[in-house]
């Protein structure tokens, strides 16, 4: 008993001793600059996503910013990813920012949090939890009861998570943001003024606050007693984005929150790049002003799984790679963008710049066969049904991404007619009795209408809705996904015409975790029904999609060698449209409309020796075979990919939810160059 009492007493005294050596920092608004410690200082932010980049690459990815020439991190916190249930929080394994800001410290980097609860940035819903639209009448954003105290439940409990890297408690983090670029969605300064005092509540009433906006709005939404930080891109005239901000408050120190070194890509438009000269000008005009700045960003990333959201002009939906073009590239390598960067930064640095570190490695993996297969409507392979009289969106059946069947009984009729479906989201394939009827995707347009054949004996209506990421900007954010109105059936009866409002549904609910798709009846494609050498030799025959989609839509798997572990690319150019998993880890999705046609691997996630890779196609591949590159192949973009069996001319556009405002700004169109 001596003897333990003599340790714990060691403990105790080594512990006190750690306490005794923390470095306790300030940081304050000086006049016209920044103060750390009481002396001027110039942040110069690197955006980094921690759940966009594999946790063992995470403190790589610091090391090359700080080698960049950065001196602090800035980091948007993904609420739906961190409490994916009601309740249920997930602080672990890449989930797990504390581990992230304490390898930020370790490698001398200042911390900047934006925990939202909105955020933006190409993400699903804005980082907002779908499990919210499952409230009645939900008002995102603003002081609904329900809203806020979701909201303040889970600000309190990140608080909680990061408390020990509050700079009073000898931590990192510089500055907390409040809310998100409020003022591109509405005024509202009563509900900012909320989020403030929620966050001062949790633990922050030390911390610098800042609330961010664009030069055109901040002043719709700004409190009195925050740092107002502007957002602008490349080729901004840095004089004219502070120009108000300098009037109102000449003393106080200017920050550019987010200065966008590129873009993101959407499915089915062009890949966006921007040169490297405007952004190292723009930020040499910055640090010439003596104007800190976060660059958005300088690593991007992934957005594994089903995490990419959707822009809202219409519905366009962001691709999974979130390269941005940025200085870093997605796989973590440099750039032209991070030389020349990295040689501006050095100008403006006492000390030489830190050793770039060695590049992660890149593998090639020769092209293999899937030669298991799970056909998607098989009915041992569909989860048992639900039923409902009316037709509910995927929320309505507490799911929040993947896929669902909607299948009912059609009446009798003698003619052919026009099935609508009020609101579709958002991508659709129709069969009657199992023949494809045609495909629809909310992106064309919000088309919802298809031909259907006289079914004079009845027959049985099935409708795959397949969900993509939920909207992340603008009012629109109020994104449910399935069938959220109806499904109408009109045609022509002897002397009259006919509308029948459809009811009586089956639902089967199809989620996108590696614990459903593992569990499918797998079969070799021979057991399957499938032809082998169409779907794996080198030039196979091309049926027509419209005659295969049933029995080639399905999960694919093989085992795959590796011999050397590295980063690859998987080449998805033989396949349609869905999401791929590499030993249980989801890569996100594929659609061959592009400019997307590889998926990166992370190196991290393979092992030597056997791997295992399911492939979920909703149309099927042409070939069922994949290889790993070298090198990305975002920029193909094959338009005529998308669906075109819609019946022109008589779709209708989504109408607002009861919720919205409609006459509220929306759209990134609102101000050029918005994010």
């Amino acid at each position: 008993m001596k003897k333990i009492l003599t340790v714990l007493l060691a403990l105790l005294c080594l512990s006190a001793q750690a306490k005794q050596k923390l470095t306790i920092h300030t940081f304050e608004q000086g006049q016209g600059t920044f103060l750390l410690d009481g002396k001027p200082f110039v942040i110069k932010a690197a955006e980094l996503h921690y759940t966009r980049i594999p946790a063992e690459y995470w403190e790589h990815r610091i090391q090359m910013c700080k080698a960049l020439g950065m001196n602090a991190v800035c980091l948007y916190i993904f609420w739906n990813i961190h409490e994916p249930e009601e309740g249920v929080y997930d602080f672990s394994g890449n989930n797990d920012v504390k581990k992230f800001i304490g390898l930020c410290q370790k490698n001398g980097m200042w911390v900047i949090v934006r925990p939202g609860p909105y955020v933006c940035a190409e993400w699903e819903m804005g980082g907002l939890p779908w499990w919210l639209l499952k409230y009645e009448n939900m008002n995102l954003r603003s002081l609904d009861p329900n809203f806020m105290r979701a909201a303040g439940r889970f600000e309190h409990r990140l608080a909680d998570e990061i408390a020990e890297y509050r700079l009073e408690n000898g931590g990192n983090i510089l500055m907390v943001q409040v809310e998100n670029e409020f003022g591109s969605y509405g005024k509202d300064k009563p509900y900012v003024s909320a989020m403030r005092d929620s966050l001062r509540a949790c633990g922050w009433d030390k911390t610098q606050l800042f609330q961010c906006d664009w030069s055109s709005n901040f002043t719709d939404n700004a409190l009195d007693d925050l740092l107002w930080t502007m957002n602008f891109g490349t080729g901004a005239k840095i004089e004219k984005e502070f120009r108000k901000v300098g009037e109102m408050r000449p003393d106080a120190p200017k920050m550019c929150s987010e200065f966008w070194s590129g873009w993101f890509d959407g499915w089915g438009t062009a890949h966006q790049t921007r040169p490297w000269e405007p952004m190292v000008n723009g930020i040499k005009d910055m640090l010439d002003s003596n104007i800190s700045f976060s660059l958005y960003m300088t690593h991007g990333g992934t957005s594994f799984g089903q995490w990419a959201g959707s822009n809202n002009t219409g519905f366009a939906p962001d691709c999974t790679s979130y390269d941005y073009d940025a200085p870093i590239n997605e796989q973590g390598s440099t750039t032209e963008k991070y030389f020349k960067l990295r040689e501006l930064l050095q100008k403006y640095s006492d000390v030489k710049l830190p050793a770039i570190p060695k590049a992660k490695p890149i593998v090639a993996i020769n092209e293999f066969e899937l030669t298991e297969f799970a056909p998607l409507f098989a009915s041992e392979n569909l989860p048992k049904a639900v039923t409902s009289h009316d037709i509910h969106p995927m929320e309505y059946y507490n799911q929040g991404w993947g896929s669902m069947i909607y299948s009912c009984q059609l009446p009798v009729t003698q003619n052919e007619g026009l099935l609508t479906i009020k609101d579709m989201c958002d991508y659709a394939i129709v069969f009657i009795d199992g023949k494809l009827i045609g495909r629809l995707y909310r992106g064309n347009g919000f088309e919802n209408t298809l031909r259907v054949p006289a079914c004079p004996n009845g027959g049985r209506l099935e409708i795959f809705i397949e969900a993509m990421g939920r909207i992340n900007y603008s009012r629109l954010i109020n994104d449910p996904k399935g069938i959220t109105e109806s499904v109408e059936l009109s045609t022509t009866q002897p002397g009259a015409e006919v509308l029948y409002n459809l009811k009586d549904w089956n639902v089967q609910l199809l989620p996108v975790s590696y614990d459903f798709v593992k569990g499918m009846n797998y079969k070799t494609l021979a057991e399957q029904g499938l032809d082998r050498d169409m779907l794996v030799s080198p030039s196979p025959v091309r049926m027509p999609v419209q005659t295969t989609l049933r029995e080639r839509a399905g999960y694919y798997k093989a085992s795959f060698n590796v011999k050397k572990v590295g980063d690859t690319y998987l080449d998805m150019s033989q396949w349609s449209k869905g999401f791929v998993w590499i030993n249980g880890k989801c890569l996100g999705r594929f659609w061959n409309v592009g400019p997307q046609q590889t998926l990166y691997v992370p190196g991290c996630w393979l092992k030597k020796g056997v791997n295992e890779i399911i492939i979920m196609d909703i149309c099927g591949p042409q070939r069922a075979t994949v290889a790993g590159l070298t090198e990305p192949n975002i920029s193909d973009l094959h338009r005529e990919n998308l669906p075109t069996d819609a019946v022109k001319g008589v779709t209708a556009g989504r109408k607002p939810k009861k919720t919205l405002d409609p006459n509220a700004t929306v759209g990134n169109d609102a101000a050029p160059g918005a994010k």
